[in-house]
């Protein structure tokens, strides 16, 4: 075994790491805005050639019916997994109508008010019905222009092969379920500590067309006539103008245990919040929203990172959790990088693998509510100005300069990138690192530095960037076409999953009003 290696086993306390345990499960999960050929929101119902948006395993919808959501299996393999999604891509494009194309960017187009974005729509069944009146409630709670924000979701798991030989190297007692549980909390909290330096090296939306704040508090300057930006941003999809809710800014919620994490969600699940009891009280009789709680469903707590399990359709996730353990997790701190066709790539996804198997390797002290502060501070000061050279962060309680932490970091995790790349025998992994450590040495390499650069040397607003990038990754993901066994495998599946959806709507035998209420535990 090579000095580097042993090294990297050494810096984590591990006697050995074998190849296979190296073989990391990764899926995309990546939402895009429809829109016209000028570069305006799609006001067009979900394309009927993607199948149901209820029901479909690969192409679905998020908040609005413009807001598509592409879905990739899981894959040991990088690049399977990126050819899967460029497949979903190409398909969904050759089926838009009317020459739509998708936004690239996280920030939205141009914008009107929120009754020209239209709520997603799955059908009649009482599933369905239920997904949009979610979807409702958010509207009503915090309007539509936050809804339409896009991003990109990394669904991380390490193999079977790796925990039962880890859990002995570990010397833990517990069953095989909760040792898998706790060490991705473990994971999850070093997640947390260290996701400032994902929000400064993949951030992407420095600016924002300046629809998209009108008559919102915010602090940023006008880039040109037509867009708002702040000149050190990385990241406002994850700030105040972004996905963010007021309302949970005192949450705290603790990852220490899965029943800490699973009961403070659900009490606020359970707590009514006067504001969201008002929206019902306005709307009459017809229900606007799920409930009147602080969460109507888990799913609306805003989080960088969530435990993770997949359940049956109509299963709460939580319930999952508690009675199966946690089974991935999910990464939501993500921008779409409008410099790359799919918004992601073979390097930024090396680098995500060698960051979380870091965040799992390395010791992670039990999270506290004043940590728990401390951190959502920290990314809220790397969004508005992860790029000024001056950046302090607090790191346990001490001011640190921004820079000085990352590149420390970034040494550090070193040491498990030299261990993916032992198990696959390619410097793939190495040379992502590095090509992250370039960017904390130069802030012009970062997306949002490169995005901020082309529009000014171009003079070109937020509009006419993203408008002009989303036309050549259109030409571009369409200058080859499908081959006959992937699109019939992409059309056999739309067919199905409409199928699927008219099988659960003949299948409901309670009128929706039962329904929700028992939903709700009434």
């Amino acid at each position: 075994m090579s000095n580097p290696i042993q090294a990297s086993l050494i810096r984590y306390s591990i006697p050995e790491f074998k190849p296979a345990w190296g073989s990391i499960r990764r899926g995309i999960e990546k939402e895009c805005l429809r829109v016209t050929p000028t570069g305006h929101i799609s006001t067009r119902r979900h394309p009927e050639a993607l199948g149901s948006a209820l029901t479909n395993p690969y192409i679905t919808t998020d908040f609005s019916e413009a807001l598509l959501e592409f879905i990739t299996p899981a894959y040991a393999d990088i690049q399977n997994c990126l050819k899967m999604l460029e497949n979903i891509h190409r398909f969904s494009l050759e089926n838009l109508e009317d020459h739509e194309m998708l936004w690239v960017c996280s920030m939205p187009c141009p914008l009107g008010p929120d009754t020209d974005i239209p709520l997603a729509q799955y059908g009649s069944s009482n599933i369905g019905r239920m997904k949009t009146l979610y979807r409702s409630g958010l509207h009503h709670r915090y309007g539509s222009l936050m809804q339409v924000v896009a991003g990109l979701h990394y669904n991380f798991s390490m193999p079977d092969a790796f925990w039962e030989p880890f859990k002995e190297i570990c010397g833990s007692r517990e069953s095989l379920k909760e040792f898998k549980t706790s060490r991705y909390l473990h994971l999850i909290r070093n997640f947390h500590r260290f996701s400032w330096l994902l929000v400064y090296l993949f951030g992407a939306s420095p600016a924002a067309g300046k629809c998209f704040a009108q008559g919102r508090k915010h602090s940023m300057a006008e880039f040109d006539d037509h867009s708002l930006y702040l000149p050190h941003a990385t990241c406002l999809r994850m700030g105040s103008l972004g996905y963010k809710s007021e309302a949970q800014k005192s949450l705290f919620v603790c990852y220490n245990e899965l029943d800490a994490y699973v009961e403070c969600l659900n009490s606020a699940m359970h707590t009514p919040y006067p504001e969201y009891e008002a929206i019902s009280r306005q709307e009459g009789k017809h229900p606007v929203q799920i409930n009147a709680n602080l969460l109507q469903l888990e799913n609306e707590f805003y989080s960088t990172i969530r435990p993770k399990r997949n359940v049956p359709s109509g299963t709460k996730p939580l319930d999952g959790l508690t009675h199966e353990g946690i089974e991935y997790v999910e990464i939501r701190a993500l921008d779409l990088n409008p410099f790359l066709p799919l918004g992601i790539d073979s390097e930024q996804i090396k680098f995500l693998d060698s960051f979380l198997l870091h965040c799992l390797l390395n010791d992670s002290p039990q999270c506290n509510q004043d940590e728990f502060f401390e951190v959502a501070k920290n990314v809220e000061l790397v969004v508005e100005r992860g790029r000024d050279p001056e950046l302090i962060l607090s790191r346990a309680g001490q001011m640190t300069p921004m820079r000085e932490w990352a590149e420390s970091l970034l040494n550090d995790i070193h040491h498990s990138s030299a261990i993916l790349n032992y198990c696959h025998t390619e410097a793939g992994y190495s040379n992502a690192l590095a090509a992250q450590q370039a960017k904390i040495k130069d802030s012009e390499l970062t997306p949002s530095g490169r995005l901020l650069r082309e529009m000014r040397e171009n003079k070109l607003s937020f509009f006419e960037f993203s408008t002009e990038r989303s036309k050549i990754t259109q030409k571009e993901l369409l200058s080859s076409t499908l081959d006959k066994r992937t699109l019939k495998g992409f059309i056999g599946a739309s067919e199905l999953s409409l199928k699927k959806q008219a099988e659960i709507e003949a299948s409901d035998t309670l009128d929706f009003d039962s329904y929700l209420a028992d939903w709700n535990g009434n």
